[in-house]
């Protein structure tokens, strides 16, 4: 659904619904989310959205990208 916003609009997306790892934010953001939310995920882990974050920074850095807003939309 984020891929289907981002076709249909022009303004800031937040991706919601099932963000529990770093992988998880990446692919939202790759669809398009320029933002993503943790919601559930707390209940489980308190620090989820700081694992999240680190996780994608780490990945970021494997791939050798500087900022996490040149992901954003990158699926077609």
């Amino acid at each position: 659904m984020v891929y289907e916003a981002r076709q249909a609009v022009d303004v800031p997306i937040i991706g919601m619904g099932g963000i529990s790892t770093a992988e998880d934010a990446i692919e939202f953001m790759m669809a398009g989310a320029n933002a993503v939310g943790v919601g559930t995920a707390i209940f489980s882990s308190p620090t989820a959205p700081l694992a999240i974050v680190d996780g994608m920074n780490a990945w970021l850095d494997r791939h050798g990208i500087a900022s996490v807003s040149e992901i954003v939309g990158v699926v077609k």
